[in-house]
């Protein structure tokens, strides 16, 4: 797996090999194999931004469409050629120009059936429309945080948690983030953990741990974090 394909396309979160979603952005991952997975690494690499998959068909369309226009354009300008000539018609004594060529089509192709690529992902949004950004726990931290709630890992899971941790995050609650519950050995297996704060010891994360009560998330616990 290349370092762009270690990372979301979307919001950039860390991924591992196999990983269908993204438990950041909620995002259903590319592949990360085959000739797909190296043409969007080139694309990534050159451009900077990826639409997405569905846009090597669309611009295979285009292509077709543009070679199918200009063979059409080509054939008709050759069987105009093979038939015409110098022909003067005479009328009423009046001289007609000789020689004077025909009119040719437009070379430019149609496009207005195809679809259009969607502009590039930014982040300018105004401050009312932001969505939160959510905290990456550091690799390799041992610390404490505050535990606000824990769904199981599915893809309606991640869905949840995402939109619970966005909730909070909007509450005002500090650094708050997603940790897969299977990675880390002090937490149980198969769940996300929607979580605020990385806290060195465990005093710090009991002074966090009432206002986190007070936004609505009242089973929330502090927890150590080790892997």
């Amino acid at each position: 797996m290349t370092d762009l394909d270690a990372a979301c396309p979307r919001c950039g979160a860390g991924r591992d090999a196999g990983q269908e979603y993204c438990i950041e952005c909620g995002l259903r991952l590319p592949p990360t194999g085959g000739m797909l997975a190296r043409a969007r690494t080139r694309w990534i690499r050159h451009v900077g931004w990826y639409p997405g998959d569905w846009a090597w068909p669309a611009a295979l369309a285009l292509v077709l469409a543009a070679a199918g226009a200009t063979a059409a354009i080509l054939s008709t300008q050759s069987a105009r050629s093979s038939t015409s000539g110098d022909v003067v018609v005479a009328t009423r004594g009046e001289p007609v120009p000789v020689g004077v060529p025909a009119p040719v089509a437009s070379s430019t192709p149609d496009t207005s059936g195809l679809p259009t690529p969607p502009e590039p992902t930014t982040t300018s949004a105004s401050p009312g429309n932001r969505p939160a950004a959510l905290t990456q726990w550091p690799p390799g931290k041992d610390g404490w945080t505050v535990v606000l709630e824990s769904v199981p890992a599915s893809v309606t899971g991640r869905k949840t948690a995402l939109k619970r941790a966005k909730r909070a995050s909007a509450a005002g609650l500090p650094e708050v983030g997603l940790l897969a519950t299977s990675r880390y050995a002090t937490l149980h297996p198969g769940y996300l953990a929607i979580f605020s704060g990385v806290f060195d010891t465990r005093g710090d994360a009991d002074s966090n741990l009432r206002a986190a009560q007070s936004a609505g998330f009242s089973g929330a616990y502090v927890r150590e974090i080790s892997q």
